[in-house]
């Protein structure tokens, strides 16, 4: 079942769900449900929190059926997401922040492992096994939250810099510039660990 979820695009599978198909929609929240909860328990307390805003950024889509372009929609979901984090710090008066802890159980689990992706992982590629996940996520921990944020986005839920962008509601200037700094800090700080085969 998991070949027949990869090979059918979001996009197919949205404009499935549009003309009454809601198992279509179901398949989308399979396969991004749990990524989405990840990226949302950086920002907040609790499990419990990041799953309820998950549900609710599928149900605003669910109930709204907004018009979405051709391969975004990933991106739309995740703005969506972040969008929730904004108006749940305001109505909680905390500052958003993007923060990795208690994430290096779960990222351990395979379903988000960089070491998958492409050519010119960074430091990431080299860093990410287990005896060297909780100095990762430790350094990671000491840049800054948008760095952090961008290269989460970037690296570990696969997304373009347009939609990284998009997200962070920034410009692809700035996530160029958030991504090349972060990568430059994250490899300071895992020297500073004495992992020195980052790149």
């Amino acid at each position: 079942m998991g070949t027949v979820l990869s090979e059918i695009n979001d996009s197919t599978l949205y404009a499935e769900f549009l003309t009454g198909d809601n198992s279509a929609y179901d398949r989308l929240m399979l396969r991004y449900g749990d990524a989405l909860t990840m990226y949302l328990k950086g920002f907040l307390y609790s499990w419990e929190d990041a799953e309820d805003l998950m549900i609710e950024a599928f149900a605003r889509i669910m109930v709204k059926k907004p018009r979405i372009e051709e391969g975004s929609f990933k991106a739309y979901l995740y703005t969506t997401a972040h969008n929730l984090v904004a108006r749940f710090y305001r109505r909680n008066k905390r500052k958003k922040v993007f923060s990795l802890e208690d994430f290096e159980e779960q990222a351990g689990e395979g379903n988000i492992n960089p070491a998958d992706r492409e050519a010119d992982q960074g430091p990431f590629e080299s860093a990410w096994d287990d005896e060297k996940k909780r100095i990762v996520r430790k350094c990671l921990e000491r840049i800054g939250d948008e760095m952090r944020e961008a290269l989460w986005l970037f690296y570990f839920d696969e997304m373009s810099y347009k939609d990284t962008a998009t997200v962070m509601n920034v410009s692809l200037k700035k996530i160029d510039n958030l991504l090349t700094r972060g990568r430059k800090r994250l490899k300071e700080e895992l020297e500073k660990e004495g992992i020195t085969d980052a790149y």
